[in-house]
C-alpha cells in the first residue's frame, strides 16, 4: 500500500460526530477499494465488504424493504461470519453504482446511525445499457439527496508518486521555500527531482502501474499493465454504454492521441471520422468523461475571472485523465524518449498533457484561451487572486504569446505568468519560471 491523500479526507469524515456515508467517486482501477478497505480495517473493530460487481447477488440484502435492523438480518443470514456491532462496524459497499437499491439504503444508514458506510463507485456518472430488470431496479431505487457525501479520487498524482519513491516531507518543504522565495533550485535536488518527474510522465499513477515499475523498472512490464487497464476501459464502453453508442465511445477514444498531436489541440470531430458532426458524438465524449477517463480544457472568451463564467462549452480540448495511460497508446519507444528528454515532435502534447494531468488531480478545472490568428496560452488558472496564464515549454520555447499578455494589461487584465518547462526557477519581470516538478505545489487560489 502506497500513502493516498485519501487517507486524510476519510480520517477527517471518521472524526465527524454526524457523518455521512461517504462515497468515493473515481475512475476504474485509481486504487479506491484498496484505500478504503485500509482505512476501515485499521480504523474499525468489525467490517463487512459487499462488491455488487463480483456478487450481484447481494442485490437481495436490500429487499422488501430498506429497514436497517431487516438489512443486518438478512446479511447475517447469508454471511455467518459477518459481524455487525453497531458504533464498531463500517460496512464498506464496492461498485455502488451497480446496486442503485444500495445507495438508496444510504438514507436510512444515515438516519439509524449505528453504523458508518464507506461506498466506492466507478461509473457513478455514466448512462448506459440495462436489462429490463436493471431498469425495473432502478426505478425503484432513488439518490438519497442530503443523506450521502460523494468526493473523487484520481490516480496517484505527483506528490504521492515522490512518497512512494521515498521523497519524503521535508525534501517537497525545501521545494516550497525556493518557490516562495523564487530562487533556484539546488543541482542535486533539481536532477533528482527532474529525473522522477520524467518516470512520473510515462508511469503515471494508476497504484498497479506504480507497483509494477517500482518493483521491475522495466518499462515492457509497465507497459504491459498500462494497455490491460486501457483496455478494461474499452470493455466497459462495451459493457456499459447504450448499444448505438458504443462504437462512437470507442472512437473518440482511441482519437485522443491523434488530437493532442495536432499543432492547434482543440478536440475535432472530424479527426474522430472523416466527417462526423459534434451532435452525433457529443454524449459518446460526455460518457468517457463521466467514466473518469479523460478531462476537458475549455477555452475562454476573455483571460479574466471567473473562468468558469467565460468558458466556452463548444470549444475545448481533451487529455487523458493520466499521463501514464496517454503514453502508453503511444508507440513503444515513447517512454525511452521520454527518459532521455528527447520528446520530439509530439512534445507539445506530452508537456500539456502533464499539466492537465496535475492540475486535475489537484482537483482544478481546466482552461486555456486562444484567439485564431493570435494569442495562444496552454492553461488559465486562479492564483493568488489573479487570473495567471501558464505556458508549458521545452527549454527553448520563447513564450511569445505569454508576453504578447503581459504587455497589454489594459487590453488582457493580467499583470503575472508562470511558465513551467524543463529548467529552474526564476523571474523575469512579471513572468515566473518555475520547473515542472513545483507545478504541483501551485495550491494557492
Amino acid at each position: 500500500m502506497y500513502k493516498r491523500k485519501i487517507e486524510t479526507l476519510l480520517l477527517e469524515w471518521k472524526d465527524q460526530p454526524q457523518r455521512k456515508p461517504l462515497i468515493i467517486k473515481g475512475v476504474r482501477q485509481c486504487g479506491k477499494t484498496s484505500s478504503v478497505l485500509a482505512f476501515a480495517k485499521a480504523n474499525y473493530k468489525h467490517v463487512v465488504y459487499l462488491d455488487f460487481r463480483a456478487y450481484p447477488e447481494y442485490k437481495q440484502f436490500f429487499y422488501p424493504n430498506l429497514d436497517i435492523n431487516s438489512i443486518v438480518l438478512r446479511i447475517s443470514a447469508a454471511l455467518p461470519n459477518a459481524v455487525m456491532e453497531p458504533h464498531n462496524t463500517c460496512f464498506v459497499f464496492d461498485e455502488i453504482q451497480d446496486c442503485p437499491i444500495a445507495r438508496s439504503s444510504l438514507k436510512y444508514f444515515c438516519l439509524d446511525g449505528r453504523y458508518d458506510v464507506l461506498c466506492t463507485g466507478s461509473l457513478l456518472g455514466v448512462n448506459g445499457y440495462k436489462t429490463k430488470e436493471e431498469q425495473a431496479e432502478e426505478r425503484q431505487a432513488s439518490i438519497p439527496v442530503g443523506f450521502e457525501r460523494i468526493v473523487n479520487m484520481y490516480p496517484m498524482d505527483f506528490e504521492e508518486w515522490l512518497w512512494a519513491n521515498g521523497i519524503r516531507e521535508e525534501h517537497i518543504d525545501i521545494l516550497r521555500q525556493h518557490l516562495k522565495k523564487e530562487t533556484p533550485v539546488e543541482p542535486a535536488f533539481h536532477t533528482r527531482f527532474r529525473e522522477l518527474l520524467l518516470q512520473y510522465v510515462f508511469v503515471g499513477g494508476m497504484p498497479e502501474a506504480v507497483s509494477t515499475f517500482l518493483s521491475t523498472q522495466q518499462v515492457g512490464a509497465l507497459l504491459t499493465v498500462q494497455r490491460e487497464i486501457v483496455e478494461t476501459y474499452k470493455a466497459d464502453m462495451i459493457k456499459y454504454a447504450l448499444t448505438p453508442d458504443k462504437p462512437r465511445i470507442r472512437e473518440c477514444f482511441e482519437s485522443i492521441p491523434k488530437q493532442l498531436a495536432r499543432e492547434y489541440k482543440k478536440f475535432t470531430y472530424s479527426v474522430v471520422r472523416p466527417g462526423a458532426k459534434g451532435r452525433d458524438y457529443y454524449g459518446s465524449l460526455q460518457w468517457i468523461e463521466d467514466a473518469g477517463i479523460i478531462r476537458r480544457c475549455y477555452n475562454t472568451e476573455i483571460t479574466e475571472l471567473p473562468l468558469e463564467g467565460v468558458a466556452m462549452n463548444d470549444q475545448f480540448k481533451v487529455y487523458m485523465a493520466d499521463t501514464g495511460l496517454l503514453i502508453s497508446m503511444l508507440d513503444d519507444g515513447s517512454a525511452w524518449s521520454i527518459m532521455q528528454g528527447d520528446l520530439g515532435a509530439y512534445k507539445g502534447a506530452i508537456y500539456e498533457s502533464l499539466m492537465a494531468d496535475i492540475l486535475g488531480k489537484m482537483g482544478r478545472k481546466l482552461y486555456y484561451y486562444h484567439k485564431d490568428g493570435g494569442v495562444e496560452l496552454d492553461f488559465l488558472m486562479r492564483y493568488k487572486g489573479e487570473c495567471v496564464p501558464i505556458e508549458c515549454k521545452a527549454r527553448t520555447g520563447n513564450a511569445k504569446s505569454m508576453r504578447t499578455v503581459l504587455a497589454h494589461p489594459e487590453k488582457y487584465h493580467v499583470h503575472h505568468a508562470i511558465k513551467i518547462g524543463d529548467y529552474n526557477v526564476g523571474r523575469d519581470g512579471s513572468l515566473l519560471t518555475i520547473p515542472f516538478y513545483m507545478a504541483f505545489l501551485l495550491t494557492e487560489m
